[in-house]
């Protein structure tokens, strides 16, 4: 017969160590559950990140197709001089400034 005792010692001693490795285990497999969990929402950012900077790409290729397209057919029907066009631009300025004075005169 042993001395209760020294059982009981080695009893809890045991237990310790059943109890270390059980929470040992969990943290563990919460520290891998979680580190599966970054990696993945990284890979989702970076999918994501990729598809709008291809959509971005895209239309700015559209936009710039457009533009050019549009920049050629005006350039071959109209030929005009960029300082001309400045010039009508301006026009166009005062003519508006002056509408809006004669507005703003008759509102007060």
């Amino acid at each position: 017969m042993s001395n209760p005792l020294v059982h009981a010692f080695f009893v809890g001693r045991a237990f310790a160590e059943a109890l270390g490795e059980q929470l040992e285990n969990a943290v563990t497999d919460t520290l891998s559950e979680l580190g599966k969990f970054d990696a993945e929402q990284r890979e989702s950012l970076r999918q994501f990140t990729e598809q709008v900077i291809e959509r971005a790409n895209r239309e700015e290729e559209s936009a710039m197709q457009g533009r050019t397209t549009s920049a050629l057919v005006r350039r071959g029907s109209q030929p005009e001089d960029l300082q001309a066009t400045i010039d009508e631009l301006r026009a166009e300025v005062a003519q508006l400034r002056a509408e809006l004075q004669r507005y703003r005169s008759r509102s007060s």
